[in-house]
């Protein structure tokens, strides 16, 4: 996301119960890899590879519908496609960088003992090898993603899961707030009743950004909406 983003004013610091984190473009920068591997999917399909644009466009939302509604698939070309891509892809998800700073913020939050769970669209156990490579899974009290059938994929369907797991731990969700960098997951946090903060650094636009109850630009500004 860039710059052109505009901040909106700060929501007052307060303590959250529980902070629920994207992964693609919150923690990661995982587009370039993306959409390398969505690019090899469509010339696998035999179909001319989408503008870096466009391709960049599937980068949050759950793939699968994605190929259905923007790529036109049918269910089986669809599925096919998602293989093609996940099989690419697995091969490429450990190489993407962790956005600077949030890893210290993720170090922070856990220290402050701020339960913290991911919330992503990204199958689960490909999202878990992430954390896991970059050292961050400690800092997780739930890993939430999509399950590899896509019965659970939708940003609202695994922020529910990931509130869930957190409450059958004993975890207060009742003041819950999820970290975001798409309208997907705003609109996914507000359909359980979450408020979302959206950060500049990821891959949504301007447009996006209209429901969440701030925008910031840098680790410190988000690091003082959590903790105060």
């Amino acid at each position: 996301m860039t710059s052109t983003l505009p901040t909106q004013t700060l929501a007052p610091a307060r303590t959250w119960t529980a902070v629920l984190f994207d992964l693609d473009g919150t923690i990661v920068d995982s587009a370039s890899d993306i959409t390398a591997s969505l690019a090899h999917m469509f010339t696998e399909m035999g179909l001319e590879a989408p503008s870096e644009e466009v391709l960049r466009s599937y980068v949050g939302p759950p793939l699968l519908d994605s190929l259905r509604m923007t790529a036109g698939f049918t269910d089986a070309e669809a599925w096919e496609a998602l293989n093609v891509y996940r099989d690419h892809y697995g091969d490429h998800v450990l190489r993407s960088p962790v956005f600077p700073g949030v890893a210290h913020l993720l170090q922070r939050l856990h220290d402050t003992g701020v339960p913290v769970a991911l919330a992503t669209s990204k199958p689960e156990s490909m999202a878990r090898a992430v954390l896991d490579h970059h050292g961050l899974s400690q800092y997780f009290t739930v890993i939430a993603g999509a399950s590899d059938d896509e019965e659970r994929s939708t940003k609202a369907d695994v922020v529910a899961e990931a509130l869930r797991r957190l409450q059958a731990l004993g975890v207060d969700t009742g003041t819950a707030v999820m970290v975001g960098d798409r309208g997907y997951d705003t609109l996914g946090a507000l359909a359980n009743g979450v408020p979302t903060i959206m950060v500049e650094w990821g891959y949504g636009g301007p447009e996006e950004a209209g429901d969440a109850i701030a925008t910031v630009h840098s680790t410190d500004q988000l690091r003082n909406l959590l903790l105060g």
